[in-house]
């Protein structure tokens, strides 16, 4: 492990890693929820001491991590597929596609990278509770890796929540509490639970190292191009965290010297999901009025990492884009139809909006090197999906009664 220290992304200041748990003390001392996280930190390695060490052709990766491998909980998370769908980028006019399948991680879901690195942060704390407020990805993740660690969740969740999702955190041996309200809600009382009552909050973008966690993503898409850094890389975007993780890793890459650019990041939203595509559009913050949409892991009315994902965007050469649920579930289809891969409707927003960017004016060239992020298992929520299909009904078993 590379000794770190945590930057303030709005203020610059730094702090030793004992001295910050959460939130910059200055810019985020009035943060409150229902709106945008302020005084978010990020992880700052020494740099060039990992271009010192750092060996391509046999990674070390424990050297942008900033948990001490000792505490890594048992359970395997992360070095999940990165799959050519040559057939797909023909259908979409590209030579170079690419789809990293994060559904493929325990609990189904990329939650489970952010979820791994807290339970470790929390077994070095020596602290044995820990709480979140999720739509149901990040929990069951908590869950899952709480239980491989023989830590407790704690588990605030939206009465919306999937049933297949409260199904996991359940059997997991977490606590669950669905809440009367949105994500937003959940978040709100998650907060003043750990505020005060104790244990290490997870939330989002709140706590450093679910951007940490989530960075693996990226890392990996790098790796398992060759050491090479795609064109474009297509994330959907609720809260905007994966897309600041992604964004992250190829910071960190460069700062390191290992790469001279960062790929342009295409984030894409729910319709009525928008906050963060306004605000890169506008440069003006405001909530999304009524997110209801199918893709509920993406479901967001005031996104807590509404800022970085902004800055990422911007600063990758990148661009938003919003999508309606019938495209993302109609890119849902094609995906499994084309690939085989069965993402839930969260994931394969990131798909639609490809699909939408390639029929617009503007296509993404030919030769492009793009990776579609296809975040969770389409296991997770069968609901949505379910309205578009017939299940064929029972026939006799014998020859005669199937048609020719």
């Amino acid at each position: 492990m590379t000794p770190f220290s945590y930057r303030c992304t709005d203020c610059g200041r730094q702090y030793p890693r004992e001295q910050v748990r959460y939130l910059c003390p200055v810019c985020g001392e009035g943060y409150r929820p229902g709106i945008p996280l302020t005084g978010v930190l990020e992880v700052v390695f020494d740099y060039p001491a990992i271009q010192a060490t750092f060996d391509p052709k046999r990674p070390d990766w424990n050297l942008f991590c900033p948990v001490e491998p000792e505490f890594h909980p048992p359970l395997t998370v992360g070095h999940t597929p990165l799959a050519p769908v040559d057939r797909l980028g023909a259908d979409l006019g590209l030579d170079r596609l690419w789809v990293k399948n994060d559904g493929l991680n325990p609990s189904g879901s990329l939650k489970d990278r952010a979820s791994f690195l807290v339970v470790a942060e929390a077994r070095r704390l020596g602290i044995d509770l820990i709480v979140a407020a999720s739509t149901g990805n990040a929990a069951s993740a908590l869950a899952a890796v709480c239980a491989s660690a023989g830590l407790q969740a704690l588990i605030f969740v939206p009465q919306a929540a999937p049933k297949a999702k409260l199904l996991q955190m359940l059997l997991c041996g977490a606590k669950v509490i669905p809440v009367k309200g949105t994500y937003d809600d959940a978040f709100r009382l998650s907060l003043e639970y750990t505020d005060q009552r104790g244990g290490l909050n997870r939330n989002t973008a709140y706590h450093p190292l679910t951007l940490e966690g989530k960075k693996t993503a990226g890392l990996e898409i790098w790796a398992q191009l060759g050491n090479q850094v795609p064109d474009a890389i297509c994330v959907s975007v609720g809260d905007g965290v994966i897309l600041g993780g992604v964004h992250k890793a190829f910071v960190d890459l460069r700062r390191a010297g290992l790469i001279d650019r960062l790929p342009r990041l295409i984030g894409v939203q729910a319709e009525s999901s928008d906050a963060i595509h306004r605000y890169v559009q506008t440069g003006i913050y405001s909530d999304a009025v009524h997110p209801t949409t199918r893709a509920d892991s993406i479901s967001v009315t005031c996104p807590s990492n509404a800022h970085g994902a902004r800055r990422a965007v911007l600063e990758s050469g990148g661009r938003t884009l919003t999508v309606s649920d019938e495209e993302i579930l109609t890119a849902q289809s094609r995906l499994t139809s084309r690939t085989g891969i069965f993402t839930e409707p969260a994931g394969a927003a990131a798909l639609a909006g490809l699909v939408k960017i390639q029929a617009g004016p503007d296509p993404l060239p030919r030769d492009a090197k793009v990776v579609v992020l296809a975040t969770g298992h389409g296991l997770k929520d069968i609901e949505a999906p379910l309205g578009r299909i017939r299940i064929p009904e029972a026939v006799e078993p014998c020859l005669e009664a199937l048609r020719p």
